[in-house]
């Protein structure tokens, strides 16, 4: 009698077990996928704020290019042009760059020249404005001519547009290599779906046949595969946030490199990474399900 079967302890097996061998896998090319979209994500953030850094400071700083008339030596032009600009509204500081700094910015491309003393080579100005209220170039401009003074004003409009086009077109690569990493997600839970329906269509046509619905079966890959990817997103951003904070810590606490400096509050970007994982997830399972199950009919 002891072997006799007990109905009070069995229970009915699952549709979906709650653990398949191949979860490993699958939790492994997911998690991947979610660290690269963090990166990804890392990237972006760090590229905006290197281009929006290096914008704010061409726009406080303006460059004169002074050019000697007659006998007036460069550097008495240079330092007549800084000393009619100081007084200038909306100049905070004007100085002329000296001899041999002005050298140093020409050398790569004038080479190895032994002495440039002998060429024409004229001297800079550099101008501090005021962030606020910066002066148009037009009055700068009018401010050399009216001292006799053969200059040209630089504001470095072109340079701020080139930088605010280069951060766009970033934001823009990012998006994209978002969308194709989340899309490569979606056709691998949508290839677990189908393998997993595959495995369980004679159950599934039985179900159906019975009056089941479809979109009662296809909830339950919906919520099996959300629960998978959520678990493979957290492990992705962690592993990106860890990666991230290494990057800053080598960096000296801006990041890799001055060029794509890394905050700590970057690192909360990537907190909804999990959620966005999961939603993907969702959203494939239960289209690929709906879709298959309903061929059935």
């Amino acid at each position: 009698m002891s072997e006799m079967f007990d109905i009070t302890r069995w229970r009915p097996a699952p549709f979906l077990p709650e653990a398949d061998a191949r979860d490993g896998a699958l939790v492994f090319v997911v998690a991947v996928l979610s660290f690269l979209a963090c990166m990804t994500a890392l990237g972006v953030i760090a590229a905006d704020r290197a281009a929006r850094g290096w914008a704010d400071q061409l726009v406080g700083e303006a460059t004169i290019i002074v050019r000697p008339k007659g006998a007036e030596s460069p550097d008495s032009a240079a330092a007549r042009a800084a000393e009619t600009l100081a007084g200038v509204p909306g100049v905070i500081e004007a100085s002329a760059m000296e001899r041999e700094r002005a050298y140093e910015l020409i050398a790569p491309w004038m080479g190895d020249v032994a002495d440039l003393e002998d060429l024409p080579v004229p001297r800079l100005v550099t101008v501090r404005l005021d962030r606020r209220k910066p002066p148009a170039v037009a009055l700068l401009d009018a401010a050399l001519r009216a001292q006799g003074l053969d200059a040209t004003v630089d504001d470095h409009s072109v340079w701020i547009k080139d930088i605010k086009r280069s951060a766009g077109l970033a934001r823009w690569i990012g998006a994209g290599v978002f969308l194709l990493i989340a899309g490569a997600a979606a056709a691998v839970i949508a290839f677990a779906t189908r393998a997993g329906l595959a495995a369980r269509r004679d159950v599934v046509e039985v179900l159906h046949l019975s009056g089941a619905e479809h979109v009662l079966i296809a909830k339950l890959f919906q919520a099996r595969f959300a629960r998978i990817a959520a678990t493979a997103g957290l492990f992705g951003a962690v592993a990106a946030a860890s990666l991230g904070a290494v990057l800053r810590l080598a960096g000296g606490g801006r990041g890799l490199t001055p060029v794509l400096p890394i905050a700590w509050f970057d690192l909360l970007a990537l907190l909804p990474c999990p959620l966005l994982a999961a939603c993907v997830a969702a959203l494939a399972a239960r289209f690929t399900a709906s879709s298959i199950i309903g061929e059935l009919e």
